[in-house]
């Protein structure tokens, strides 16, 4: 199906200056900027698309209780270097619906099969997927369940299974959404994955995550949180063969040590830890981050 008609907004989005985001980080001249509103088989999901129409294509993922705009920096300037920049918001995250009335509990190949239907939707035959978090697991459940709609991937701050040590936290938060919405997480997940000190140092971004968190639906947080809790690719993840980047923030937890040993199991996959990185590393260290992307998606153009 064509994305014609099903556009529900169209603007253009400058930045100059610092934009929304606060003198000192200014990010690039962004091209108009599409909005669809496009049709999946669970429900209607948010596209936000920049660059040119033949560019090669990147999807860009983002992590639960977000929305598209954590790669609104990254968008840009990939935008301007000439590729065509998909960015879903996950289903009941952004301006995405939730499935209604709730359907079986989600798994993370149901957001992967959103991921093909969007691709689907707009004619696109493969991407060069670039997934943070929520976005990462996604990622490798659409190289188990769909390796042919991927040119690349790079998967950054997450992990391909859900010990009982990582899916256990996410009870306690599942109840709080559920008792009293994503507001009353919102503050202690952005504080958890920047740190007190860039909050401080950067309250314009800080607040537009904040404001994305807070406007997770409650089914949004809570499917997405179910499918992280039963998340089982690591078997999988020994099969992919397209060019693979991983990328982790230095002071992100356990998932460093997680993301060598994934290294270590994907053929040729390279590894970057971003120092002095925390959970969202292309917000609290975007240069260098940037700068990761930007050699994997050489290497993988190459590779084509």
């Amino acid at each position: 199906m064509g994305a014609s008609g099903l556009r529900f907004s169209q603007r253009a989005s400058v930045l100059l200056g610092g934009g929304a985001w606060g003198k000192g980080r200014d990010w690039p001249l962004m091209t108009t900027t599409r909005h669809l509103l496009l049709p999946t088989a669970a429900c209607r999901v948010a596209v936000h698309i920049d660059g040119p129409a033949d560019g090669p294509v990147v999807l860009l993922a983002h992590a639960i209780l977000s929305s598209s705009v954590l790669w609104h920096r990254q968008a840009g300037w990939l935008a301007a270097e000439g590729w065509r920049v998909l960015r879903p918001d996950t289903r009941g995250h952004g301006r995405s619906e939730a499935p209604s009335p709730p359907s079986l509990p989600w798994r993370m190949g149901d957001l992967a099969r959103d991921v093909v239907e969007i691709l689907d939707a707009l004619d696109i035959r493969a991407a060069h997927y670039i997934g943070l978090s929520l976005g990462g697991m996604c990622g490798f459940a659409l190289a188990e369940r769909h390796p042919e709609r991927l040119a690349s991937l790079c998967l950054c701050d997450c992990r391909a299974d859900a010990p009982a040590a990582f899916a256990q936290p996410w009870d306690e938060r599942i109840a709080l959404v559920e008792a009293q919405g994503c507001e009353a997480l919102a503050g202690p997940t952005i504080e958890r994955w920047l740190g007190r000190s860039f909050i401080e140092a950067h309250p314009a971004e800080a607040r537009a995550l904040h404001a994305a968190a807070a406007g997770t639906s409650r089914a949004g947080m809570v499917g997405c949180a179910r499918a992280i809790q039963q998340l089982d690719h690591r078997a999988a993840a020994r099969g992919i063969h397209v060019p693979t980047t991983l990328i982790a923030g230095a002071n992100d937890g356990g998932l460093p040590d997680a993301m060598r040993e994934l290294q270590a199991e994907i053929l040729g996959a390279s590894l970057e830890i971003v120092p002095d990185a925390g959970h969202l590393p292309n917000i609290d260290q975007p240069e260098r981050f940037d700068a990761a992307l930007r050699a994997h998606l050489r290497l993988a153009r190459q590779a084509a």
